[in-house]
């Protein structure tokens, strides 16, 4: 852990375990500005121009991770997180960054961040108490802004064959859906940057191309985004009977003519005066790893990666 300046910042946090490195803005945020492998592309997308800068009025998108709170609107999710963040280290190689109280809210967010002795894993940990003296109804949300150029992946539930004749039905739910898909009013399904397939969604930024969002439920665990030979994978459960933001949507994605969001979205709770809300999301990076086109180079190519045996009648298993 040391601090150091990055591109106009004088003062960020730099964490590394010698296989990857994570930077995280000090003077602003906090931010994870930066996520690489040594002597790697950053993964994170970052916006030149808003870099360096602080004290502004307004929300910056800057780009890097960053803690909004759920549902979205125009005051609270888009407080300008534009002040100096303190840190302490927790452990050996995890720290905690503690920005000023959103007092204007009565809100008080906290970013945890663990990294493990070896390998390039990283456990994200978005902590928000309620300092107010009133109940508030809020999700923690953690969108991640990627650098534009990659194609993002996201893993469908098995198929199940339709169940016939109802006398060959075990339950009713075997015909009741399992799966949910939520559009944003600008999602177009004549857009050519998504491909629904079989058993996966695919998602191309296109820096030609504007708007588009979609979300899911998404109980399967992992999503990914690979540019330029560099996989990045987060991780995060989903909890049965739990209610999400946004028509139930523990995971969104978005993406513009700038970059791609991967943005995961914790529970939707009341809370109640000295209460906190936490998000729990985990980060890896891959190097070296080949273009993927079709269903079959997911398989072949990240399962593997993941821990998930390379075919379908496996992973169906």
């Amino acid at each position: 852990m040391q601090v150091i300046g990055y591109r106009g910042w004088p003062n960020n946090l730099c964490l590394s375990n010698g296989e990857m490195e994570l930077i995280v803005t000090l003077d602003v945020g906090p931010r994870i500005i930066s996520y690489r492998l040594p002597d790697g592309i950053n993964v994170l997308k970052n916006y030149d121009s808003m870099l360096g800068g602080s004290g502004e009025a307004e929300w910056q998108i800057r780009g890097g991770h960053r803690f909004w709170l759920a549902p979205e609107d125009l005051t609270r999710t888009y407080f300008a997180d534009n002040r100096p963040v303190k840190w302490e280290a927790i452990g050996d190689r995890a720290v905690r960054m503690t920005p000023p109280p959103e007092v204007e809210y009565g809100v008080q967010k906290e970013m945890e961040l663990q990294l493990m002795a070896k390998g390039t894993r990283v456990e994200v940990t978005l902590r928000v108490t309620n300092i107010g003296n009133v109940p508030t109804e809020l999700a923690p949300w953690g969108p991640t802004v990627m650098a534009p150029g990659g194609i993002e992946v996201i893993p469908l539930p098995p198929k199940k064959n339709h169940p016939g004749h109802p006398s060959k039905a075990k339950s009713p739910a075997d015909y009741a859906p399992n799966q949910e898909l939520i559009l944003w009013p600008y999602f177009d399904f004549a857009d050519t940057r998504w491909m629904f397939g079989n058993r996966y969604i695919f998602l191309r930024q296109d820096v030609n191309k504007g708007p588009t969002k979609i979300g899911l439920a998404h109980r399967t665990g992992w999503v990914a985004y690979l540019n330029s030979g560099v996989l990045f994978v987060k991780r995060f459960d989903y909890r049965d009977g739990a209610v999400y933001p946004d028509l139930g949507t523990r995971y969104q994605t978005f993406s513009n003519e700038d970059m791609l969001e991967m943005e995961t979205v914790g529970e939707l709770v009341t809370l109640q005066p000295g209460k906190s809300a936490v998000l729990r999301e985990s980060w890896e990076l891959f190097g070296n790893v080949p273009p993927i086109q079709t269903e079959a180079d997911v398989d072949r190519v990240i399962l593997p990666l993941l821990g998930v045996p390379g075919t379908p009648a496996a992973r169906d298993k």
